[in-house]
Formats: C-alpha cells, structure tokens, sequence
C-alpha cells in the first residue's frame, strides 16, 4: 500500500464533517426561502452561496477519492489533480460572479473566503499532485492541507450567509 494508508481516519473524519455540513446547509436554506426574495438575491446566491456547498462537495470527494484501495498513489493524485485544476477554474468564475451581481457590495473578508483562499487550496491540489512522484509525503500533506482548508472556507462561508440573512436581511438591511 501507497503512503495513502496512514490517511484512513483523517479522509473518515474530515469527509464525514464534509457530508454532514452539505445536509445542514440543505436545512438552512430551507429555513431561509421564507424570506422574500430581493432583486439580484439569485445572482447573488451563485456568487456567494452555491461555492459553499461546492467547496463541502469537493472535500467529500476528495475524502472518497483518497479512502480508495489504490494500488498506488498515482491514480489518486491525477483526480486530484483534475480537481484542483477545476477549482482554480471555479474560483475565477466565482470571481466574475461576485462583480457581476448587485444584491451585495462585497468587502476584502468576501473576497479573501470566496476568492483568494479557494483558488489557493485548489492550486494547492493541482501543485500537489505534480508534485507527488518526487515529494510524496509532502504533496499528501499539501492536500491534507487543502481538504482542511476547504472545510474551514465552507464553514466560514455558510456561517457568514446564515448570520446575514439573520441579522441583516430580515431587518431590510442590505
């Protein structure tokens, strides 16, 4: 077996996090669509919210993908690697989709969670995978980094959208 086998319990542990805060974000959502909806709220939602729910999918993949009994390591890293090209791709369509809505004036905090931080952990993915062959231990912690670091964006992302709508949108402030 790869060096993949000393991951079993974190790819458990951090997937099942992934897993279970996809469910409550489901739960929230619900609870929220009885405010009204304001104009460009669904542009919004692209920008802001629909990332969230991709950045917790994406560590629940990625926990699968690296849980697998493969027979080496670089199967495993080539899907890494797909995507964590795919997120920095993603994150520069959620770029264009922060400045392209109107419902809110994004601050340097929206900009540093939605942005910056995804596109670094995803290009960590894709350098880690490159990486792999010749640096093993370290890539497979460059990606134990980056799962970390997509759950913790996702969960600063889903409180951030929770504690406006609260707070801010069923007073009418915007």
């Amino acid at each position: 077996m790869t060096g993949l086998a000393g991951w079993e319990n974190f790819y458990v542990i951090v997937g099942a996090s992934a897993g279970a805060l996809i469910g409550l974000q489901f739960v929230v959502i619900t609870l929220i669509a009885q405010i009204p909806i304001a104009p460009g709220l669904a542009q919004a939602a692209s920008a802001f919210g629909t990332p969230t729910i991709v950045h917790f999918a994406t560590v629940l993949l990625l926990s699968a993908v690296l849980s697998a009994p493969w027979g080496g390591v670089g199967t495993a890293a080539g899907l890494w690697g797909i995507v964590g090209l795919s997120g920095v791709v993603y994150a520069v369509i959620v770029a264009r989709r922060m400045r392209g809505q109107t419902a809110y004036r994004p601050d340097f905090e929206d900009w540093l969670f939605h942005v910056l931080l995804p596109f670094a952990a995803y290009a960590m993915l894709a350098v880690s995978a490159y990486a792999v062959h010749t640096y093993a231990r370290e890539a497979l912690f460059g990606v134990g980094a980056a799962v970390l670091l997509l759950l913790f964006i996702g969960i600063h992302n889903a409180w951030d959208a929770v504690t406006y709508h609260v707070f801010f949108r069923q007073r009418g402030e915007h």
